[in-house]
């Protein structure tokens, strides 16, 4: 099964185009095609990401990456293709708040026959729901113009299931998974424990109350004076003062540590950076590698705290972390040895760096398996604060 997959919950753009094989107990996803943008040099200004000029920004690349996975995959058939005034119409409907679209979805359209393409996934949630519509409306007119079923994808879904599988070149797998799976998935816009007791049926252990670890990490990098995205920054310090094994002098909380729940709260640690800095001034070289080393390990200690209390209450056999911070290297190294010390029968699996930040290869792998259980619609809507469980 060849799967078209789209992704637009935040500040990249992406298109992939996969050759989808097996079932829940082993598959392969052989990557066709694969097109990225990353919007960091339009928001990094901000410190953070602007709504609608990524909005603006999915509504520019998404009909020239679409050609660009097209063609990588050998599925770009130029030549032209007449759509009847009906398909036009709807189409123009359907993309008639995405200003810039519907002229070059039309063009590019026109020019184009169908691929040889068997389904669509798109992700219609969770992520700021301007930047979702983008790309909802163009599935949503792709399915249109070229009578092609569509499988609307939780993000989130897409970072767990990606965060399963093994690498090799363009080869993902996944096989071998034993359940049940905890999920650990940490981004910019997330925090949260989930559990798979069944396959693909998830249940929400917990998640922050406030700032997402990403977010944390970015909002700290602020305080300190660093470019945005922050986290990889604050990572690169912090291994300095760890190669120095400097005794540090800030020590930082560890909110809701030990509360007997699963969710998090970054927001107070957060805070006790910026009173720190506020009180010792501005921080020289190696106070900002100390403060990013203090930042890092709270919040992996945290993390693990809680993953651990997790493992134990629903006797995972298998961690899966996902997201964006997943690449972090330190929570990488945290995580295998204590693992390894404390639970050596669970196995820990990291997505490789490709599919941990936000892509559109995870969307089409979550395409695969919903597709293969018929979950095809065209009843849906983006929604910012959709839910895994």
């Amino acid at each position: 099964m060849k799967i078209l997959a789209i992704e637009t919950s935040c500040d990249e753009t992406a298109v992939a185009v996969l050759e989808c094989a097996g079932d829940d107990t082993a598959a392969t996803f052989t990557v066709l095609g694969n097109a990225l943008l990353s919007q960091i040099d339009i928001h990094k200004e901000y410190g953070g990401v602007f709504p609608t000029l990524a909005k603006r920004a999915h509504a520019e690349n998404l009909t020239p990456l679409l050609g660009n996975a097209l063609e990588e995959a050998g599925l770009l058939n130029k030549g032209t293709h007449t759509l009847t005034s009906e398909k036009q119409s709807a189409i123009k409907e359907i993309l008639e708040r995405e200003p810039g679209l519907g002229d070059a979805f039309l063009a590019f359209a026109a020019a184009t026959e169908r691929p040889a393409i068997d389904a669509i996934a798109v992700t219609h949630g969770p992520g700021l729901a301007p930047a979702l519509w983008v790309g909802v409306n163009f599935a949503k007119a792709l399915g249109a113009a070229w009578d092609i079923p569509l499988i609307p994808i939780n993000h989130m879904e897409g970072h767990f299931l990606a965060g399963l599988g093994k690498n090799d070149g363009k080869v993902i797998t996944i096989e071998n998974a034993q359940l049940p799976i905890l999920g650990l998935l940490i981004s910019g816009g997330h925090t949260e424990l989930d559990a798979m007791s069944d396959w693909l049926t998830y249940k929400n252990l917990g998640a922050t109350r406030d700032d997402a670890v990403g977010e944390a990490f970015d909002k700290v990098a602020r305080m300190m004076g660093l470019p945005y995205p922050g986290g990889p920054e604050i990572s690169k310090l912090a291994e300095r003062d760890r190669a120095e094994n400097r005794e540090n002098p800030f020590k930082l909380p560890r909110p809701m540590k030990d509360t007997d729940d699963f969710d998090f709260s970054f927001s107070g640690l957060k805070t006790s950076v910026l009173y720190q800095i506020r009180d010792k001034g501005e921080l020289t070289d190696i106070e900002k590698e100390q403060m990013a080393r203090a930042f890092e390990d709270a919040v992996t200690d945290v993390l693990w705290t809680k993953t651990l209390r997790a493992i134990d209450k629903t006797e995972a056999k298998t961690l899966v972390i996902g997201g964006g911070v997943s690449a972090n290297h330190h929570i990488q190294k945290e995580f295998a040895e204590k693992i390894a010390e404390v639970h050596p029968d669970v196995e820990l699996r990291i997505p490789a760096h490709a599919l941990s930040t936000d892509n559109a290869v995870m969307i089409g792998i979550a395409g695969y398996y919903r597709a293969s259980r018929k979950e095809f619609s065209t009843d849906f809507i983006a929604d910012g604060n959709l839910s895994l469980a």
